[in-house]
């Protein structure tokens, strides 16, 4: 199995193939009807398998999406025109005395408030082909909701130490970056064509904010619950949300296993020591850069890391 089977094929959200259209279409997206009158929406988006290491960004949705008991209202009505099956495999399911085959796709899910902003819940799935024609499409939907505000969340590995708190970057309205602690990111790189999404909703007036929390990059966790925590925190204080919806003792459990493995293996542990060390002196003149360069052989895990995930196209990128 490939590195892009095993990160997307346990957690997707795919629905059975329908062969027969059940709404209205916009762009080639297939929206159930009625159609939901939204206020003055705003679009939470999470992009797999790209920006979203750790799962946080999906399970950061879900549990808003559970919360506010969000249904599924939209979909790609042929996604196999944008993926490839050999990559996002289909899934054989039982239901009850039944076995169907399910595919994977991009939903779009949404939520009603007392008090608005109401919510649009984007599960992007990169396409693999055709992909202007999926950006042009997500901008359709954007228009048709008079979407607000574009949010995207996720995460990336980075050169950081769990034993620190986990930092933030991306872009967000001006002032909210120092109240939230968000750094503007610098990456310049290889990227998505869904970022397409965000340059372009811009231009049309949509605000846009894009927030990444980075996680330690030999942590490698499948659900990295303590990211998942982070984005809840800046989601729930923007847009009031309950307090509950953090879960931060999950992750704090999850990062004391990982203090044990480090404590057992010399070679991480001085890792982690490096990083904190740079962490630190980061923290204390945040305006100056390298001000503790990293041991030689630390540099050279994260160029292995680099490589490795520059020649896995579906691993994201260091921030």
């Amino acid at each position: 199995m490939s590195a892009v089977q095993a990160e997307i094929s346990p957690s997707l959200e795919i629905r059975p193939l329908s062969w027969q259209n059940r709404g209205m279409n916009i762009g080639v997206f297939e929206i159930d009807e009625p159609v939901p009158e939204l206020r003055q929406p705003h679009a939470l988006v999470t992009l797999r398998p790209w920006v979203d290491v750790g799962r946080v960004g999906r399970h950061a949705l879900i549990r808003l999406e559970r919360h506010m008991d969000a249904p599924e209202f939209g979909r790609l009505a042929h996604p196999g025109r944008f993926y490839d099956f050999t990559r996002y495999r289909p899934r054989m399911m039982n239901v009850g005395t039944e076995r169907r085959v399910t595919i994977p796709n991009t939903t779009i899910l949404y939520a009603k408030r007392q008090q608005p902003p109401d919510f649009l819940f984007l599960h992007l799935l990169e396409p693999h082909a055709f992909g202007e024609d999926y950006v042009e499409s997500v901008l359709q939907v954007l228009d048709y909701f008079h979407v607000g505000r574009y949010a995207q969340i996720g995460g990336v590995s980075d050169a950081v130490p769990h034993t620190r708190p986990l930092l933030l970057s991306g872009f967000v309205p001006e002032g909210q970056d120092k109240r939230y602690g968000i750094e503007r990111s610098n990456y310049q790189g290889p990227t998505s064509i869904t970022y397409l999404i965000t340059q372009e909703a811009s231009r049309l007036g949509i605000e846009t904010m894009n927030f990444l929390v980075r996680l330690p990059y030999y942590a490698q966790l499948d659900e990295d619950h303590a990211g998942v925590a982070r984005l809840l925190e800046v989601l729930c204080d923007i847009y009031n949300l309950p307090s509950h919806l953090i879960d931060s003792e999950r992750g704090q459990r999850q990062y004391q296993q990982l203090d044990a493995a480090v404590a057992r293996n010399p070679q991480a542990k001085s890792l982690v020591q490096q990083l904190e060390s740079s962490y630190d002196a980061r923290a204390r003149e945040p305006k100056q850069e390298g001000t503790t360069p990293l041991s030689p052989e630390v540099e050279r895990f994260l160029r292995e890391m680099d490589t490795r995930l520059s020649d896995d196209p579906g691993s994201s990128p260091s921030v």
